[in-house]
């Protein structure tokens, strides 16, 4: 799945008025791994580099460094392996870590949905519908910089 359709889906995912399910792992090591770091991955593994793979997902070159700096040093191996850019080009690819990792969460999502769907089904039955979303009004309209400057406000009678 590229990173396209899979940011459709999960778009399409939030969109639905049913229970959804998220997977996130917790290690011992510290840390945590979810769906938007094995789209990082994805996205790296899509676009060739760190840079194109964080503006693909509207995150910043730092914020993604860091994210793919803080699951090099939880596992044994590297998952992003980096050259550094220039003349010469950069780039980024997953190494055969990295490609397992992924594969591996993409596999347990899988599992999750699959063996998820009943017990969901099960919740589901038992809740009450959902509130209509609210209809905007005039209140929810922008305010002008005149109509939040603060105002002062004399009452009383001399």
């Amino acid at each position: 799945m590229t990173l396209a359709s899979r940011r459709k889906a999960i778009e399409d995912e939030r969109m639905s008025d049913d229970p959804r399910l998220s997977l996130r792992l917790h290690f011992a090591q510290g840390l945590t791994f979810g769906r938007g770091k094995a789209d990082l991955l994805q996205a790296i593994a899509d676009e060739g580099s760190i840079s194109a793979a964080g503006r693909a997902m509207d995150m910043s070159y730092r914020r993604a460094w860091a994210l793919v700096e803080e699951m090099n040093l939880a596992f044994t191996e590297p998952l992003v392996d980096s050259a550094r850019g220039g003349s010469g080009g950069g780039g980024a690819h997953l190494t055969a870590r990295g490609e397992q990792v992924l594969r591996d969460y993409r596999a347990l999502e899988a599992v999750l949905r699959h063996q998820g769907e009943p017990h969901l089904a099960s919740l589901r039955a038992g809740l009450k519908p959902a509130p209509p979303a609210p209809e905007a009004s005039a209140d929810d309209a922008p305010q002008t910089a005149s109509q939040t400057a603060p105002q002062t406000v004399v009452s009383g009678e001399k």
